[in-house]
């Protein structure tokens, strides 16, 4: 999760089952198609699931082969997938010269007769470095992720000897090493796992993320509840893969107590029992597991029917909750004054769902796919919650409104609205990877309610929301179910580990391309929902552009030099009037690193409007994207330039296209 306090509950989700009024646009969730049975999920059993990845292990030689991987490049298996029509998926990691390759994955999907129908890769460009003998020995490599670690709080040292790997995140691979730094976080008491990777050659530090993610019961939050309590009256489910709920007793480390009680009647709903907080951890490990193998036909967090395990009362007032992938486990405080354990549903649901994560996209905890990480668990956590049905704690898209960190009875976040606390963003835009993920993935957040309930008012469970456009313009949404099984068989099929915003677009969209078909109403909703979050523009009916104005498009590539002059690409605009305060501008550049790069908008008069700025930390490749210019200024009529600038070297790319809307 976070480097600070409130690790794994800033943020907290919500989707699930409409009930209540609504007097926004129509939801066409009943009217839109029903996603196509063969596009979802078969319900795979562990031992189905286990048969899969071993033939897909047997074959790795002859998958590199047709996919036409180098000589030094091998294959291995991390993950499987299957559609209820044979459509299989097969994600893969990669190694050069035996090296792990970060940001190499790629998922392979084929027909049931084995023909590949796509690719997706993480990294577009060929892997392949200069040499594997580093000029760099272990020891400086680790004494550098040491000091960076330190620099972020307390006292730091590392947990493992540096491995040697290749880094390809970024878009141009290179040697490098990965120091895994342990200790605390700067709270004192958080776990860390801070990944730094440096350059081999230099020494030079190019990332760094997080690892720590952040019978009868009696619960705190969701009244008297039944949990599994076998064998032999401990907090043992073993309906749902041997979940084990520990008590931890304020302490930091182990495993605790396993909870045992000999009437099986736990917890009293208060937190001065100690029971009860296990209760609301275990209930909520239930309700995970029973909706991703009812919704998504997932066995288990891996998909292996294993189930986890939760530590409660962890330290003392710790107002935080974690994932922790090293020991497969959720581990919860007891918040402030130690009297709010972070137990309820959707905090559960959101650790869980890091796991989830982990084991699919693996998306990398920092930058643009950091906040989509949350974003995830956010969104699945708010579906638990609705799918759980629970009358003490209805489903909403209010996160960890239950239990009140604030203090003052508002919740962390708020999905129809996500500014509303204060530090989320609405909407995309460049430089958001540099913000907290807990804070960008208000961006994924707001696209899922917007896509779920649409825009404008409305009063779902007795919660009155009020969700904006950045554009102005309203969306429909498709229904939460709909919604729900658009973003899961994107992130479990279509996105990799250094996925973006502009990448998860075009993840969900093909997504709802195989669910419900492209160009369709629903397919179109999708693109116009991310539009209405400023990532990528709108399209009509028929999957053209937007019919509400006119658009100038110009696809012919144009080379950006390396640290070189300005270019620009020009489009004649024949119009009359002046230009409207909302121009979209539709950008599509190819670049190994879009911080390098300076963007304006050049109106016919010369009038230069900035669109983007340089960043040394936006390391994502590409830009895809539309922004928003108040051109009411200008004249429509005239030549208009996209110039762009690369002002580090290093990276190249060019210009794919660009299209003015009027």
């Amino acid at each position: 999760m976070a480097t600070g306090t409130l690790v794994a509950v800033t943020a907290l989700l919500a989707v699930g089952v409409q009930t209540g009024a609504g007097n926004a646009a129509p939801n066409p969730g009943s009217t839109h198609a029903q996603p196509r049975a063969g596009a979802l999920p078969a319900k795979l059993s562990p031992s189905q699931r286990a048969e899969l990845l071993k033939d897909a292990a047997a074959t790795t030689a002859q998958t590199a082969k047709k996919l036409q991987l180098g000589a030094k490049e091998k294959l291995v298996v991390r993950d499987v997938q299957q559609d209820r029509d044979g459509t299989t998926h097969t994600r893969y990691e990669r190694t050069y010269e035996g090296l792990p390759v970060l940001g190499g994955d790629l998922v392979v999907h084929e027909t049931r007769t084995g023909k590949v129908e796509r690719v997706t890769k993480g990294v577009r460009a060929r892997i392949a470095v200069g040499s594997t003998k580093a000029a760099v020995t272990p020891a400086t490599a680790e004494a550098k992720a040491v000091q960076a670690s330190k620099a972020e709080g307390a006292e730091k040292s590392a947990a493992k000897e540096p491995r040697k790997v290749v880094w390809a995140a970024d878009g141009k691979p290179v040697l490098a090493y990965e120091t895994v730094v342990g200790g605390v976080q700067d709270d004192g008491t958080t776990p860390n796992q801070l990944h730094v990777i440096t350059d081999a050659t230099t020494g030079e530090k190019l990332f760094q993320y997080q690892g720590i993610e952040q019978g009868t019961g009696n619960s705190q939050y969701s009244g008297q509840v039944t949990i599994g309590t076998a064998p032999s009256y401990t907090m043992t489910d073993s309906a749902r893969g041997n979940h084990k709920t520990y008590n931890l007793n304020h302490g930091s480390s182990g495993t605790g107590t396993l909870f045992s009680d000999p009437d099986d009647v736990w917890g009293d709903g208060t937190p001065q029992n100690a029971q009860t907080a296990g209760v609301d951890a275990a209930y909520g490990a239930q309700l995970t597991w029973d909706y991703y193998k009812s919704v998504h036909g997932r066995s288990g967090i891996r998909g292996d029917g294993v189930g986890a395990y939760s530590r409660v009362h962890y330290g003392n007032n710790y107002v935080n909750a974690f994932w922790d992938d090293s020991c497969f486990c959720m581990t919860y405080g007891d918040g402030s004054g130690n009297s709010a354990p972070l137990t309820s549903i959707d905090v559960a649901a959101h650790e869980m769902t890091h796991g989830v994560t982990s084991a699919t996209a693996d998306l990398t905890y920092s930058g643009e796919s950091g906040g989509l990480n949350e974003a995830t668990s956010d969104i699945f956590a708010a579906a638990v919650e609705f799918n759980a049905n629970n009358a003490k704690d209805p489903g909403d898209y209010l996160i960890g409104e239950k239990i009140d960190i604030n203090g003052d009875g508002t919740p962390l976040r708020y999905m129809d609205k996500p500014s509303k606390d204060g530090a989320s963003k609405d909407s995309w835009y460049s430089g958001v990877g540099n913000v907290d993920v807990h804070y960008s993935s208000g961006i994924a957040n707001h696209f899922f309610y917007l896509l779920s309930e649409g825009s404008g008012p409305k009063d779902v469970n007795g919660v009155h929301y009020d969700s904006p456009t950045s554009d102005g313009l309203p969306v429909p949404g498709i229904g939460r179910a709909g919604a729900e099984k658009v973003w899961y068989k994107a992130l479990t099929q279509y996105m990799s580990s250094n996925t973006n915003y502009a990448g998860a677009r075009t993840a969900t969209l093909q997504a709802a391309a195989d669910l419900f078909g492209k160009d369709t109403p629903t397919y179109n909703t999708v693109a116009n929902t991310w539009a209405a979050v400023n990532v990528g523009s709108r399209v009509g009916d028929g999957g053209d552009p937007d019919p509400g104005g006119n658009v100038f498009e110009n696809t012919n590539d144009v080379a950006i030099p390396d640290a070189g002059t300005a270019v620009t690409s020009s489009i004649s605009v024949n119009r009359t009037g002046t230009a409207p305060s909302t121009l979209k501008v539709g950008v599509d550049i190819v670049h190994t690193y879009r911080g390098d790069l300076v963007i304006d908008l050049v109106a016919p008069d010369g009038t230069a409007y900035r669109l983007k700025n340089s960043s040394s930390w936006d390391s994502a490749a590409n830009v895809n994207t539309t922004y928003t210019v108040n051109a009411s200024a200008e004249n429509a009529a005239g030549t208009w330039k996209l110039r762009v600038r690369d002002v580090y070297s290093g990276d190249t790319g060019y210009v794919n296209s660009w299209k003015l809307t009027f």
